[in-house]
Parts: C-alpha cells; structure tokens; sequence
C-alpha cells in the first residue's frame, strides 16, 4: 500500500526553521514537538538561511504602467482562484492530520480500524510516527563522544568493543559507525592515502609544517565538536590563537551546516586579521563562502593533509579540555544553560586557568602582551 506524503504549508516551515535559527533547543526536540523528521528540520533551516536574505530585496521606487497593470490582473485572478479554492475545501475530505484528531482510540464499540474506515484515513496513517533517535541512541552518542574524546585514535570498532565490554552494551559496530557519522567524528591516525581526492573543491597545502610561530595573530585554527544534550546534540565551533592558545570567538548551533562557522569566522575578523588561518578539509570549511571570506581579507589559508593526526593539535587539546572540565561536570539540561555554561568557561579559560605550556600564565597575558 502507497504511503500518502504528508503536506506542510509554507507558513509552518518558517515557523519551524525560524526556531531552530534561534538555537534555544536540539534538533531532535524540534522535530519531536512538531511531528516531523530531524532531517527535514534541517533542511527547512538550511533553506531559510540561503534564501532569507532575498527578502529584503532593493526595489525600484516607480514601477512602470506596465507593471502595474499586470499586477492588478495577477491580484485578481489570486482572489478568483482564492475563491475558487475556498469553495473546494468545502467539498474534499478533510485532511489526514485532522481526520487523526477524529479516532478515538477507547472507544467502547467502534475499533480503531472501523473509524479509519468510516472517515476514509489509511490506518497506517494514524498510527505514523517520526523517526527519532531513540533514548538509547542518545545514551550511546554520550558514552562514543566520552570515548572518542579520551581516544581519538579509537575507530568504530574498538570503541564497540568499549561499549560492549566497558560500559555492558549489547550493540553492533554498524549502528556505532552510524552514530559516529551523525556525530561527525572520525579516528585519527596516520594513514595511506588510498582514498579518491575530492575534485569539488579547491585544495589548500598545510602551511604550518615546520614553520615558527613566534606572536600572536599569526596562525589561527578552528575546528566543530559534538556536545551531547539529554534530548539531542549541539555542534561546537570555536577559533583558536596558536601561540597564545587564545579562544577568539566561538559559537553553538543544532545543525551541522556552513552557515554558523562563517558566522564565528566574521566575529574572528572584527578582532583582528592572523597571517594564516588553518582548517580541516570539512565541507563547512572549504566552502566558497568560508574561503572567500578569509581570501577577501588577505589571509593565507592552510588545510590539514588527509590522515595527519598532529595538523590541528592544538584544537584537538582544546575540545579534551572543555569537555572534561566543563560539559561532562555540568552536564547540561538545555540549550541556554549550555550557552551561558561555555560563555562562563571560555571567560575562565581565557583570563583565568593557567596554561603550562605558556609557563602557567594565562592566554589573555601573552595574546594581549
């Protein structure tokens, strides 16, 4: 039997992508309070995004006779097939969503599979529900980010058999892969490169090989990390200073697209302009527009080579430590307490936790000086 493709109007896609641009609550909350599918919540954002900047749109101040006319013909053909449409409503069924509201489950005489019948819904309709991550999903996101953070060299594998011997999970090494590409993570290690070059972007050497690195504001790095939440996930970007391990701007976001790294990289900007910056070869930073960004300013852009473990160390470092002295103690309940939680810790990591590699001063004392 053909599943019927459930139909959103316009209004409740922006309604929806405009909650997440807010980056208050996960993904999966989103989806599971509006019945829909993580991915589509994503898509609808990503959408939102792209095309929301169209809206303010210049327009000539005097618009022709031509064009006037023309629009007051389309005006009244909108409110003839208005009309038209109003009119139709009336006379078709209604539709699934409201035909659901319809079934009583408990009732004493009619079953279920009866009202589906008298009010013309498919049963398997009523009975739809969203794909989500489910609990236990969730619970083993928490213990593979534990894992990978503590070892990053760890594979899908070895981390399924810490899940299975360590923590006492039953679970397969392909739903641990899966998750880890959800999650984006990848071991790290240094390996052949045996994999097919991807000719869809511009390829950029590692610059930093060998170099000395003697100020401030002369090699940058940013990377994303993936911070679990009890209902869902968030995605960490921050940028990072390599002499003075300084953490210049940051930023928290439900969805793993382009467009919050380019956000962080402007904030970067407005405090100064490094002579390299570094990144992986991640979509979201060889994108056009992160590149462009960077290029516009005059910056010298550096990439880490496949399968070098060392090329962004120094990112790497950071993440173990906001995790492990910040995430995994507070264990955060919500996106704003999350939010707030981070802006307290990079304060704290910035001005006041000594470094030993900087001599024990503090990151703010030498990128400053």
């Amino acid at each position: 039997m053909v599943k019927k493709r459930r139909k959103h109007d316009n209004r409740f896609k922006f309604k929806v992508a405009l909650e997440v641009v807010k980056e208050q609550i996960t993904i999966n909350e989103i989806a599971s309070k509006n019945n829909i599918h993580p991915n589509q919540v994503s898509t609808w954002k990503k959408k939102l995004l792209v095309e929301g900047q169209t809206v303010f749109g210049q327009q000539s101040a005097k618009k022709s006779e031509e064009q006037s006319a023309r629009e007051a013909e389309l005006f009244e053909q909108i409110g003839r097939l208005k009309m038209e449409l109003e009119w139709l409503k009336k006379k078709l069924p209604k539709l699934s969503e409201l035909k659901r509201m319809l079934i009583e489950p408990r009732h004493p005489r009619l079953s279920i599979r009866r009202q589906c019948e008298l009010i013309g819904l498919n049963r398997a309709t009523y009975y739809w529900q969203p794909a989500d991550e489910t609990p236990l999903n969730l619970k083993l996101m928490k213990l593979i980010d534990r894992e990978y953070t503590k070892a990053p060299f760890y594979g899908y594998r070895k981390i399924t058999v810490r899940l299975n011997g360590h923590h006492g999970y039953q679970v397969n090494h392909k739903r641990v892969a899966r998750l880890m590409r959800k999650m984006g993570l990848q071991a790290i290690y240094p390996r052949p490169r045996a994999t097919i070059p991807d000719l869809q972007h511009k390829k950029y050497p590692y610059l930093l090989r060998g170099l000395a690195i003697t100020c401030p504001i002369q090699v940058w790095s940013t990377d994303i990390t993936y911070i679990p939440m009890p209902h869902g996930f968030m995605y960490l970007v921050a940028i990072i200073d390599w002499y003075s391990r300084f953490v210049i701007a940051w930023q928290l976001s439900n969805t793993l697209d382009g467009s919050f790294c380019l956000d962080t990289l402007q904030q970067a900007l407005e405090q100064g302009q490094p002579e390299i910056f570094n990144t992986d070869q991640g979509v979201q930073f060889t994108a056009l527009a992160f590149t462009g960004a960077l290029a516009e300013a005059g910056i010298r852009i550096s990439m880490d080579g496949r399968g070098r473990a060392l090329d962004n160390i120094f990112v790497e470092r950071l993440w173990r430590t906001v995790k492990y002295e910040n995430v995994y103690i507070k264990d955060y309940a919500t996106v704003p307490a999350l939010f707030k939680g981070l802006g307290n810790y990079f304060q704290f990591y910035n001005y006041e936790r000594p470094h030993q590699s900087l001599d024990y001063r503090v990151p703010a004392d030498i990128h400053f000086s």
